[in-house]
């Protein structure tokens, strides 16, 4: 049976240096979903061109706009790249640098050259959700983020918050605390009776 091995993790987009290569309409996907999960994310798109809804986007982000076909200085303390553009052979060359430099890189709707998917993702307050298909199906992504939108209650962060102070006040070692907070918590997944 095939499972799915990636290894998630939670990106501080702040911290690091995020590049686009490309100007159209998977880029300006790219983006909105980059700054919908992390508007503070530090973002460089090269393109010989860019949509007008990514120029909108662009200036509501800590987003620079580069106006010039893609050449590899553009990697230079780069994190990690998204390569959108609709000439293969340039997504390619993107993915070959990037393996040289060590920078993480998706090039979008090619697995094989992607080092990471960029999944759904459901946000509430402090409580962030990260759905992967691995790379199979990202219509099934979406529908699973909807999904969770609605079963996940808004007042959760509330919750998270409350938590957070108490666990502040428990007394004890790490795994007397885990112990503790496993068991008040306890409560929260038990399935009601009929």
């Amino acid at each position: 049976m095939e499972r799915n091995n990636l290894y998630p993790v939670f990106l501080k987009a702040k911290v690091l240096n995020v590049l686009i290569v490309g100007g159209g309409n998977v880029a300006e996907e790219k983006l909105t979903f980059l700054l919908k999960s992390s508007p503070d994310a530090c973002v460089t798109m090269v393109s010989p061109m860019f949509r007008e809804g990514t120029l909108t986007l662009a200036k509501k982000g800590n987003v620079d706009l580069i106006t010039d076909t893609y050449k590899k200085k553009y990697l230079k303390g780069k994190h990690i790249v998204v390569a959108t553009t609709d000439v293969p052979e340039v997504n390619v060359k993107v993915h070959k640098h990037c393996r040289k430099r060590s920078i993480l890189v998706n090039v979008a709707d090619n697995p094989p050259y992607c080092d990471f998917y960029m999944g759904g993702i459901v946000t509430k307050g402090n409580v962030k959700v990260a759905i992967s298909t691995n790379g199979k199906s990202p219509t099934t992504a979406k529908r699973l983020r909807q999904f969770f939108e609605e079963v996940i209650p808004e007042n959760i962060d509330d919750l998270v918050k409350n938590l957070n102070e108490y666990r502040k006040t428990i007394k004890g070692d790490f795994e007397e605390k885990v112990e503790t907070l496993n068991e008040f918590t306890k409560g929260l997944i038990q399935k009601k009776e009929s």
